[in-house]
């Protein structure tokens, strides 16, 4: 049996974090959160959005219509 220790799923991500994962930039995300298309939860000045909501996001994204 293997020893190594495996560290737990992220429960959350910073906004850097979540821009590096989904490959958007800073001023995007800004926009999904300020239109509430993007769900986050504050803890003091952080602003964290959690790992439930990244693929709920995504899903959402792919039911709405393309723009152009």
């Amino acid at each position: 049996m293997d020893n190594k220790e495996t560290s737990p799923a992220k429960a959350a991500y910073s906004i850097a974090e979540f821009c590096g994962l989904v490959s958007l930039g800073r001023s995007r995300v800004f926009e999904e959160i300020r239109e509430k298309r993007l769900r986050i939860v504050k803890v003091g000045r952080r602003t964290l959005i959690p790992a439930t909501e990244v693929s709920a996001w995504l899903e959402r994204l792919a039911g709405e219509p393309v723009r152009a």
